[in-house]
């Protein structure tokens, strides 16, 4: 297997296998920011991130990982030299608590504006409560977020020369959304993309297969994120794409270089697909041998 869909497929094996229980330590594991390339920040925690884009003309902030993380959060961001009052938008990948947990507060705190896709700001708006999440009743509660501006696919958000677009990626929720951006240090522009996560997991009893329009826009999702432009790849959960590991080798090489990877998309997609037909597989076998 190439190397780098072997690291993918591994850390999003081990993520995996985490959801399936209780919250990760690391998931509120504090974390020093720092500065990811140009004007993109990372300021969530160990295990689970939160990146801040930065103007003279205000700040886009996406995901908000858990509610009790709030706080953390908010000192990174300062610790930074950036004021809360600042951002202006707070995208999210998907409504599941571990990204969306702090969501309310942040955007209290700073007056931001909410914004997300159609399914997500459903889910937003009832604090993860939305019958149509495969992992419905599995994931903790939080906060409802009142109000959110619904982005459609391939829609674009702007705060001051920041453009943020949208890519609908549903599967892992139905709201789920990918992000890109430029950021540029000096004269070199890079496309940062925040993938979200393509893993397919489900409460008990729940069959992707039972749904042919949903397998299908899985399946779209995989073609979506391999297609993203991508020099620099994020995911929700860093161990999903061996965020952090990349981080400690530019930082050892103090080049951006082992960061960029115009592949890492598709290597994403490609170490996750796999996974999802297998499991279509297994609830196929599991339907035909109880006859439901």
């Amino acid at each position: 297997m190439n190397p780098i869909l072997r690291t993918l497929w591994i850390g999003a094996a081990l993520f995996a296998t985490s959801l399936t229980h209780a919250h990760d330590a690391s998931w509120s594991q504090s974390r020093q920011p720092f500065r990811i390339y140009g004007n993109s920040w990372y300021v969530g925690t160990q295990g689970l991130s939160a990146i801040l884009v930065t103007s003279p003309q205000g700040h886009v902030l996406i995901d908000g990982t858990l509610e009790e993380n709030a706080a953390q959060i908010e000192a990174n961001i300062r610790a930074l030299g950036f004021r809360l009052r600042d951002i202006k938008l707070i995208l999210n990948s998907h409504a599941h608590s571990d990204h969306a947990g702090a969501i309310a507060q942040l955007a209290r705190d700073s007056g931001a504006t909410v914004a997300a896709s159609v399914a997500g700001a459903k889910e937003l708006r009832s604090g993860g409560d939305d019958p149509d999440d495969p992992q419905y009743g599995m994931a903790t509660r939080y906060p409802a977020v009142s109000k959110v501006k619904v982005v459609a696919d391939g829609g674009t958000e702007r705060v001051g020369p920041i453009t943020i677009v949208a890519h609908y990626t549903p599967g892992h929720t139905p709201g789920s959304t990918s992000w890109t951006w430029r950021s540029c240090e000096k004269a070199n522009c890079l496309t940062l993309a925040y993938v979200d996560s393509l893993t397919a997991l489900g409460r008990d009893g729940f069959r992707y297969s039972d749904d042919a329009a949903r397998v299908a826009s899985f399946r779209q999702s995989f073609a979506t994120v391999a297609a993203l432009p991508c020099d620099i790849l994020i995911t929700p959960h860093p161990d999903a794409s061996g965020f952090m590991q990349k981080i400690a080798a530019r930082d050892r090489s103090r080049s951006p270089a082992p960061l960029i990877d115009a592949g890492a998309c598709r290597a994403y997609a490609a170490a996750a697909r796999p996974r999802f037909e297998e499991r279509l597989v297994t609830e196929r076998q599991d339907a035909h041998a109880t006859g439901k």
